[in-house]
C-alpha cells in the first residue's frame, strides 16, 4: 500500500517513481459504473433535443429559466452531494465522467453545473459541519439553491491574498463588505461561498470563508456580463454591502480561508478536465464526419496526409487528457492527500489540449468552420476561458514548478534548516531565501536508476524512455535551484520550462498506466492504444529534452529586453512608411 502523503510528482523530481500511486490504472467501481451509465444516457436524451437551442441561447447570452428548471428536475445539481442529503454521491471519477458528457453537448451547460458542484458548494462538502450540511445540502441537491464561488475581485484574481472584501466580527454576526467579479452562476445563485479578509489591514493572508445566501439584506447582483464565450452561462458581479451573517455561517476555521479556497480549486479541477475531454471527443466526431464527407480533387479530404495528421493528433491529445484526468481522480479517491500539483497539471494539459483540438477541427472544416451556422466557432470561443479560470495556466505553471523545487529543497540534507519552509506559499514569499544560491545541491544518488517495475512487459521500450525523462527532470530541478538560488521567483522562464517537463512526464506516466491496463485486460483496440502511446511518448520526451537543454542555453534575457523596449515605447517601433 502506497504512502498517501507522497506526491507522485514531488517524488519524480527527486528521481523516484512512486508507481503504486498510479498503477494499476484507476477504474470506476462497478456499482457506480452502472449508475453513471444510466445518467449519461439520460443526459443525452435531455440535451440532444436542445442542439439548436444552444446556438440560439449563445446568441441571446442566457440560458432560459425553463431550461434551468429542466436541469433541476433532472437532478444534475446533486451529482456530488451525498445520498443522505438527496444527491447522487458521485466520487471524482463518476462526476468527471458526467461533466464530460455534459461538455459533449454544450459548454455553457457544463460550466453551469460545474460551477455549482466543482467550486460553488464544494467548500460546504469539504469543510462544512454536520449542521451546515444538513441545513443547505438538501436544497443544493435539488437545485432549489444554485451555488456560486465568490473569490475573484477587481484587484485580486490569481493573487487571492490581495482580497479587499472584509468581514468584521460584530457580536454573534459577521459584517461583510466588498465586491466580487466575474462570478459564474452569479445571476442565478442563491448560495454563495464568499472569501473575505478577517484580520488586520496589514495581514495579507488572514482570509476566511463564509456561506452567504441571496436573500440576505445587502446582497445584490450586477448585470449579466457580455462575454466572448460561454455566453449562455450566467456571469455577474456580486456586491456585499453591510451584509450580516450569523457566526455559524463561517466555513472552516477563521483565518484559514486561503487553505479552503485552494483545496476547493484543487478538488474541483478534474471536473473542468472532464468537460474538456467531452468537448474534444465531440470535436473528433465532427472532424472525422466532415473529413470523410468532404471531397477535394476527386477524393475525400480524409485521404490526405495533413488531414490524417490533424485528426490523429486530436485523438492522441484526447486519450492523454482523459488518462491524466482519470489518474488524478484515482489519487483523490484512494485517499491520497498530495495531489495539488497533479491536479494543476491535469487542468493545464486538458484545457490546452481542448484549445488545440478546437482550432484544428475548425481548420479541418475549412470555410464551414468559420460560419456561425456550424458549432465550431462557438466551441472555440467557449474553450478559450478554460486556460484562464480556476487559476490561469501561467500561474499554475509557477505553482507546479515552485512546489516541486520546494519539495526537493526541503528533502535535501545539505539545506540548512533555516531555509526550509520558505516555500510555504509557492507563488510568493521568496525574499527570505538567504544563502541558498551558495549551496551545491546534488541529486546524483537519487537519479541513477528510477524504474517502472509494474507496467506490462510489452511497454519496456516506452518505460525506458520515461525513466530517462525522470533523470532529466531531477537534474533540471537541481540545475535550476543551483543556478538561480534566491532569485528563482524572478526567473519565470526557467520555472515554466521545469513545469512543462513535469507536465509531459506526468501525462506520459498516466498514458503508460492506462495502456498497460488495456494490454492486461484486453480492453479496446490494444494495438491502436499502443500506437497512441508511441506517438505521445516520442513527442513528450522530445519536449522534455528541449526544455532541459534551454535551461542554460536560451535567449530569455534578449527576449525580455525586446519586451522592455516595447513596454517603454508602448508600441511597435518599426513602421516601414
Amino acid at each position: 500500500m502506497s504512502d498517501r502523503h507522497v506526491s507522485f510528482m514531488s517524488a519524480l523530481c527527486m528521481g523516484r517513481i512512486e508507481e503504486s500511486l498510479i498503477v494499476p490504472f484507476p477504474q470506476m467501481p462497478e456499482g457506480e459504473r452502472e449508475t453513471v451509465s444510466a445518467v449519461l444516457e439520460s443526459i443525452d436524451d435531455l440535451l440532444e433535443g436542445h442542439a439548436e437551442d444552444f446556438r440560439t441561447w449563445d446568441r441571446a447570452g442566457e440560458l432560459p429559466a425553463d431550461f434551468i428548471d429542466e436541469l433541476k428536475e433532472f437532478g444534475v445539481f446533486g451529482l456530488v452531494i451525498p445520498e443522505e442529503h438527496g444527491g447522487l454521491g458521485f466520487g471524482p471519477t463518476a462526476y468527471s465522467r458526467t461533466l464530460q458528457q455534459l461538455g459533449r453537448h454544450d459548454a455553457s451547460v457544463a460550466v453551469t453545473i460545474g460551477a455549482h458542484s466543482s467550486i460553488g458548494m464544494r467548500g460546504l462538502l469539504l469543510f462544512g459541519t454536520d449542521e451546515q450540511k444538513a441545513r443547505w445540502m438538501p436544497t443544493l441537491a435539488t437545485g432549489e439553491q444554485i451555488a456560486a464561488f465568490c473569490l475573484t475581485e477587481p484587484g485580486a484574481g490569481s493573487d487571492a491574498a490581495g482580497l479587499r472584501t472584509t468581514a468584521v466580527r460584530d457580536g454573534d454576526e459577521w459584517v461583510i463588505n466588498g465586491n466580487k467579479l466575474w462570478i459564474t452562476n452569479g445571476g442565478i445563485a442563491d448560495f454563495f461561498t464568499v472569501f473575505a479578509k478577517t484580520g488586520e489591514p496589514g495581514e495579507r493572508r488572514n482570509i476566511s470563508a463564509f456561506v452567504v445566501t441571496r436573500d440576505t439584506p445587502g446582497v445584490s447582483v450586477g448585470p449579466h456580463e457580455d462575454k466572448m464565450g460561454l455566453r449562455a452561462s450566467h456571469t455577474n458581479a456580486v456586491y456585499f454591502d453591510d451584509v450580516r451573517v450569523p457566526a455559524d455561517h463561517l466555513l472552516g476555521e477563521e483565518g484559514k480561508g486561503f487553505k479552503v479556497a485552494m483545496q476547493i480549486l484543487n478538488s474541483g479541477r478534474t471536473g473542468l478536465g472532464g468537460g474538456c475531454v467531452g468537448g474534444m471527443k465531440r470535436l473528433i466526431e465532427m472532424a472525422t464526419a466532415h473529413a470523410n464527407g468532404r471531397e477535394q480533387f476527386g477524393r475525400p479530404i480524409a485521404d490526405f496526409g495533413m488531414m490524417k495528421q490533424k485528426i490523429g493528433q486530436m485523438v492522441v491529445d484526447a486519450y492523454a487528457a482523459e488518462s491524466v484526468v482519470n489518474v488524478v481522480n484515482g489519487l483523490i479517491e484512494s485517499g491520497n492527500h498530495e495531489y495539488a500539483v497533479e491536479a494543476a497539471i491535469s487542468k493545464i494539459f486538458a484545457t490546452e489540449a481542448l484549445w488545440r483540438t478546437a482550432d484544428e477541427a475548425l481548420q479541418v472544416s475549412g470555410g464551414n468552420g468559420y460560419m456561425c451556422e456550424y458549432p465550431y466557432e462557438r466551441i472555440l470561443r467557449d474553450a478559450r476561458i478554460n486556460r484562464i479560470f480556476e487559476g490561469t495556466n501561467e500561474v499554475l505553471r509557477l505553482f507546479v514548478a515552485l512546489t516541486a523545487m520546494n519539495d526537493v529543497g526541503t528533502q535535501l540534507t545539505e539545506l540548512a534548516s533555516s531555509v526550509r519552509g520558505i516555500f510555504d506559499d509557492p507563488i510568493k514569499g521568496f525574499g527570505l531565501m538567504s544563502d541558498y544560491a551558495r549551496k551545491r545541491v546534488t541529486l546524483a544518488s537519487g537519479v541513477r536508476g528510477p524504474t517502472f517495475t509494474t507496467l506490462h512487459a510489452d511497454l519496456r521500450p516506452q518505460a525506458t524512455q520515461f525513466e530517462g525523462g525522470v533523470r532529466t527532470l531531477a537534474r533540471a530541478v537541481d540545475r535550476i535551484l543551483r543556478k538561480h538560488g534566491k532569485h528563482i521567483i524572478g526567473k519565470q522562464f526557467a520555472s515554466k520550462r521545469l513545469a512543462d517537463i513535469m507536465i509531459d512526464l506526468f501525462v506520459l506516466a498516466s498514458v503508460l498506466s492506462r495502456v498497460s491496463h488495456a494490454i492486461e485486460a484486453g480492453e479496446g483496440d490494444v494495438a491502436q492504444q499502443v500506437h497512441i502511446l508511441d506517438v505521445f511518448c516520442g513527442q513528450a520526451i522530445a519536449r522534455v529534452e528541449q526544455n532541459a537543454a534551454r535551461i542554460d542555453d536560451n535567449d530569455d534575457e534578449t527576449l525580455k529586453a525586446v519586451a522592455d523596449h516595447a513596454l517603454q515605447l508602448g508600441r511597435y517601433a518599426w513602421d516601414n512608411v
